[in-house]
């Protein structure tokens, strides 16, 4: 029996899902998407840390070699900017000591703080991010990376 033969009740009934089949779809999507959606947030947000973990070690080894080339890490007015473009007066820069001026930003779109000499005792500078809530008062509790504070 071909559809178009069949009765018209038959044929609404084979034609389409009811709305308890419909609702059940969506409750198990809405499931899986509130467990994968945290997971994907836990990811991402320890990817900003990581990448923020290596752009602190990359500046800290650009300003390692403005040391060697000038004999002083930059001032605190000169800022880590001294890594890019040479300020005024420099006749030892032989940069561009990092290479690119976009990892200054650390990645929730904030300058890094780059603090000249060190509050912290034995250290030659700070160099640390706020962070994703962008409130932090200083170098992390846990310490700063190895490379990130000399």
């Amino acid at each position: 029996m071909s559809a178009a033969s069949r009765p018209p009740a038959q044929r609404r009934r084979a034609a389409g899902f009811t709305l308890v089949e419909l609702l059940v779809v969506l409750a198990i999507l809405g499931l899986l998407v509130g467990i994968a959606v945290p997971q994907l947030f836990k990811y991402y947000s320890r990817a900003k840390e990581d990448a923020a973990r290596i752009q602190i070690e990359t500046i800290a080894s650009g300003l390692d070699l403005f040391l060697l080339d000038v004999g002083r890490y930059p001032t605190e007015q000169e800022g880590l900017p001294a890594l890019v473009a040479a300020p005024p007066g420099l006749g030892r820069w032989a940069g561009p000591y990092v290479s690119q001026p976009s990892i200054l930003t650390d990645p929730w779109g904030r300058p890094y703080v780059y603090r000249v000499p060190s509050r912290t005792p034995g250290q030659a500078y700070d160099l640390y991010t706020l962070g994703p809530d962008g409130d932090a008062t200083g170098p992390p509790a846990n310490g700063v990376p190895p490379a990130a504070s000399r």
